[in-house]
């Protein structure tokens, strides 16, 4: 199999869009111009390799790029404990699945989860004590081309969403305030609760399915980070531009992604100089 870049190189983006939205109808037209609103920020483009992933994976490379410092979240001592002890308290955790290991159960891979774990925070700590922007770059680069490393760190997201939601969960029952979508997110048929969510959509992400637009509140709530997206086929209303939170702590770091249907992200790079001032 010839290996697919999991994030190709820069491409102008405007250049990109004539080569994708070439004819008259009105989807195209609508895309065009929401590529020119984009072009205003952003000089160029790069691909994110699509295959039920790529919303982690546009998520993590912007966050890991822009990374000065390894969040609070992250330096927790038991930061890495977390398998073990949501085991502890959830038997039903035992039927999460792991994308590299089909038909392993969780007793099982509580040690490798943690490996993941363990491998995101020491990741992320390297790359975010790079210094020279282009040596951060390449790191970044090189990361998204070791295919096992990089679902090794799809796979402790999922877990961590996985530990937001129970959390979030337990708040609510509990009379706290938790946020709006939250609520949308266990009102759903297939999730009431976090068992559900994991079964029935945490454990398909990446195998059968994306992202749903709640749970990119969820991820965004994970790595206490504010994702932004560019959401063109809205361009003209008030979703174009989308925040998941839309009601952001101040103190997130934002990525930005772009996205043309709400399944498929792909990253802007290179802010144009007068919009840094």
């Amino acid at each position: 199999t010839v290996y697919k870049p999991s994030v190709s190189p820069e491409m102008d983006i405007m250049e990109y869009c004539r080569k994708e939205w070439r004819g008259n109808t009105p989807v195209a037209k609508t895309m065009r111009k929401g590529y020119e609103a984009v072009a205003q920020k952003f000089a160029s483009i790069r691909r994110i390799r699509g295959d039920n992933y790529c919303a982690f994976r546009a998520t993590l490379f912007q966050a890991l790029s822009q990374a000065t410092q390894l969040p609070r979240w992250l330096q927790s001592e038991d930061f890495t404990m977390l398998p073990e002890n949501l085991l502890s308290k959830y038997d039903w955790i035992k039927q999460w699945q792991l994308k590299q290991k089909p038909g392993k159960k969780m007793g099982e891979i509580s040690d490798e989860i943690k490996e993941y774990l363990t491998l995101l925070r020491k990741k992320w700590k390297n790359i975010s004590e790079i210094k020279n922007p282009t040596e951060k770059q390449e790191a970044c680069d090189k990361l998204f081309r070791n295919e096992e490393e990089e679902y090794s760190l799809y796979e402790a997201l999922k877990f961590l969403m996985l530990n937001t939601a129970i959390e979030l969960y337990n708040a609510d029952k509990n009379g706290r305030r938790v946020p709006v979508f939250s609520w949308l997110l266990f009102a759903r048929d297939t999730s009431s609760n976090p068992c559900q969510l994991m079964c029935n959509h945490l454990n398909h992400i990446g195998r059968s399915g994306g992202l749903e637009q709640v749970e990119m509140f969820l991820l965004a709530y994970a790595l206490q980070y504010t994702i932004q997206v560019y959401r063109l086929y809205k361009y003209g209303t008030d979703e174009f531009i989308t925040l998941y939170p839309n009601d952001p702590e101040e103190d997130w770091p934002v990525v930005i992604l772009i996205t043309e249907d709400d399944r498929h992200y792909n990253i802007p790079v290179r802010m144009c100089q007068e919009t840094m001032l």
